[in-house]
Parts: C-alpha cells; structure tokens; sequence
C-alpha cells in the first residue's frame, strides 16, 4: 500500500533552481529533491524551536527580580522621547 500521495506544485522561478539540482545529478528525481527540502525545513523548525525553548527556558531560570511592565513602559517612553527631541536637533 502506498504511503504518500501525488501532489502539483507551481514553484515560478523556483522550477529552474529545481529542475538544474536534478540535471546536475544532485537528485535524481524532482520527487527527491522535494522531499530533502523538506526535511531540510522540517530540521531548520525544529533548530528554531530548540533555540525558543532554550531562551524561554533561560528567561524564567533568571534570578534577577522582574520589573514592574509600568517601570518598563516608562523607560521605554522617556527613551523615545530622548530620540525624538535628538533627532530634532539634528534636523
């Protein structure tokens, strides 16, 4: 019994960069060269999401006290406007 089914793909330019990986022999079917694609995002997701949750996880191991979002946003508001009345000055 078969596992995977028939798709189409339209890949506009994309076709070109396809169709030389398998005249050069790097794959020999257009199905091949599809499906290491794939793999190949499936690995970069995976990376991406190792990388999320090793900074998620860094963020709530961090002993420093939190900051009060009231405290943050008014940093960031005088911040602002420090760049803004620059930017002025320079204009």
């Amino acid at each position: 019994m078969r596992t995977s089914k028939s798709i189409t793909l339209t890949l506009g330019k994309q076709q070109q960069v396809l169709d030389s990986m398998v005249a050069s022999g790097a794959f020999e079917s257009h199905s091949e060269a599809v499906r290491a694609a794939v793999q190949a995002l499936a690995r970069e997701r995976e990376a991406v999401n190792t990388i999320w949750r090793a900074k998620i996880q860094e963020a709530l191991d961090d002993p420093r006290p939190d900051l009060a979002a009231d405290d943050v946003f008014a940093d960031l508001r005088a911040h602002h406007e420090s760049m803004v009345k620059a930017e002025k000055r320079g204009a």
